[in-house]
């Protein structure tokens, strides 16, 4: 073996089947060193759905006369064919999104409307960077939000951060210890009975000293969390998850949640919600999505059961839609939308932050619904209510909380 041993070369022979493990450097350094004693922490959870989800039709303000006007085919209804669940004064939530009702009227499902950005970039790429780095409007910010807020902790727990997806999101960049694999059960050791012996000197053979830690703590990490077999952990008695890719990630977080990791923080996303054409209304391509969010959500619910109550969820988007639908069916990127919380400490059964009739003098630009609230309010405050303590002027640099938006304790 060459001395001369690659960084993607001892990726590539971790011994997964097509794992995509990604290791940010300080997990593997500190992620080992862990005090079990560490104090208990609400674990917050987040959902990204990539694309700009269209708030409007997830949480659409059905009894607004300027929302059907501006909508002729794609508006859902109060009543009737195309008729949305009813939650709270104007809206209504998409039928597609109906095992979620449940949760709104147990009071553990919040939403939160008109929230977005204070700029309005309109693009994918700017958008979910500003919004995942927590400093909008800047390109230079290195690390990301949630990392940032793990950093304050006085010690690292074992798969403490992370993300149930092929890649390390934004969000989780930086100096903190985080984790990303796409699915659970590839987060295991070859079986084989030179398996530790060949990674033993795999690792062993680099010359980096960093690498070689890296090497010796990943392989630590794996044998640890191989040992408790939790990709087998099947979900509690009577749930069953969807055989979709966004109830197969949320199954795998709610394992390492019952497995009691030390998991403090867990990321996933869903694609899918960039709807220019054909969006669809009560059926389509976008109820397909809602049906897929929805039925994840609440089997992951179901699934921890009361441990919910220790766990906080935060659904968000880079960006709402056009309140005018286009010529193709479909809406373009606009700027301010919804955002969905659900699970221990969230004031349920609302509909939090502002609204106003959607007439266009109302509107940003006279085409999108504005950022009434700055995405960064209500995920400080989720931060405050899930980690006591943490400091949220190095979380968000440069933002100044206004009046709480009360959707989080």
């Amino acid at each position: 073996m060459t001395a001369h041993l690659s960084r993607r070369r001892l990726l590539q022979a971790l011994g997964f089947a097509g794992a995509g493990l990604v290791l940010a450097p300080s997990f593997l350094s500190r992620a080992l060193a862990a005090s079990p004693s560490e104090p208990a922490r609400r674990a917050l959870v987040t959902v990204f759905l990539r694309g700009g989800a269209d708030g409007l039709s997830l949480v659409p303000p059905v009894e607004d006369d300027a929302y059907q006007r501006a909508r002729p085919t794609l508006a859902l209804k109060a009543q009737g064919d195309h008729a949305a669940l009813k939650l709270q004064g104007v809206f209504g939530l998409h039928p597609a999104l109906g095992a979620l009702l449940p949760l709104w009227e147990q009071g553990r499902l919040a939403v939160l409307s008109g929230v977005g950005l204070p700029v309005a970039p309109r693009s994918h790429f700017d958008a979910q960077d500003f919004l995942e780095s927590g400093t909008p409007g800047r390109k230079s910010t290195a690390d990301g939000w949630l990392n940032r807020a793990l950093e304050d902790a006085s010690a690292d727990a074992p798969l403490r951060a992370v993300a149930l997806q092929p890649t390390l999101p934004r969000a989780l960049y930086g100096n903190a210890g985080a984790l990303a694999m796409g699915r659970l059960e590839d987060f295991r050791l070859r079986r084989g009975g030179d398996a530790r012996q060949g990674f033993s000197s795999l690792y062993a053979g680099a010359v980096d000293r960093a690498l070689q830690g890296a090497g010796a703590d990943a392989f630590e990490a794996m044998s640890r969390l191989d040992g408790a077999r939790l990709s087998k952990l099947p979900a509690s008695p009577g749930v069953t998850y969807p055989g979709t890719p966004l109830a197969r990630r949320l199954q795998d977080v709610a394992r390492l949640l019952k497995g009691d990791v030390g998991l403090e923080v867990a990321a996933t996303e869903m694609g899918g919600w960039d709807t220019h054409v054909a969006q669809g209304v009560a059926q389509g391509a976008f109820a397909k999505r809602c049906e897929e969010l929805g039925g994840a959500l609440a089997a992951f619910a179901a699934d921890l059961g009361p441990k919910l109550e220790t766990v906080t969820v935060v659904v968000m988007t880079e960006f709402g839609r056009t309140v005018k639908e286009n010529g193709n069916q479909g809406t373009d990127h606009g700027v301010g939308g919804v955002m969905l919380a659900l699970g221990g400490g969230v004031k349920g059964g609302r509909v939090h932050g502002r609204f106003e009739a959607l007439t266009v003098d109302r509107l940003q630009d006279g085409r999108d619904v504005p950022s009434w609230t700055d995405v960064r309010a209500p995920l400080a405050e989720a931060l405050r209510a899930c980690r006591p303590g943490v400091d949220l002027a190095k979380v968000f640099p440069g933002y100044q909380e206004g009046t709480p938006l009360g959707m989080f304790t």
